[in-house]
């Protein structure tokens, strides 16, 4: 399973990424070392969407807080860049796509992402990874 990750990035151009306590949803929670993951900038932190392609080098769930019944997992991840994107991909290019059950790769991006603006980590199909590897 590949994996995408909107969060907060400080420099786009690192070769080495570590993101703390990010959340995750659909099926986010269970990123691995060695996974696929493409990281996207988020324009919620002045980025630009999709900079990179990049490769899990470590994962840790963390844990959950005593006392609180519902709680998002979160996972803390590092990531070695394996590729840095060669054209536009956020939130401008993916608002457009709104049919949620139109199978595009676009949308679903759009759907994971956009929909509930939070930063995350995200589990994506096969089809959404060969998308976006056209990208790079």
């Amino acid at each position: 399973m590949a994996f995408a990750i909107k969060t907060e990035v400080s420099d786009a151009r690192a070769v080495a990424f570590t993101f703390s306590a990010q959340k995750t949803m659909y099926g986010g929670k269970h990123i691995a070392a060695d996974d696929v993951v493409f990281v996207f900038a988020s324009e919620n932190e002045g980025g630009l969407g999709l900079i990179a392609r990049a490769v899990v080098t470590s994962a840790e769930p963390v844990a959950r807080k005593p006392g609180i019944a519902r709680q998002t997992p979160r996972v803390s991840i590092s990531v070695r860049r394996v590729a840095l994107a060669q054209r536009p991909l956020g939130r401008d290019q993916l608002k457009r796509f709104k049919d949620w059950n139109d199978g595009r790769p676009e949308t679903e991006l759009n759907f994971k992402f956009y929909r509930q603006a939070t930063n995350k980590i995200v589990g994506i199909s096969g089809e959404t990874a060969a998308f976006l590897d056209g990208f790079f």
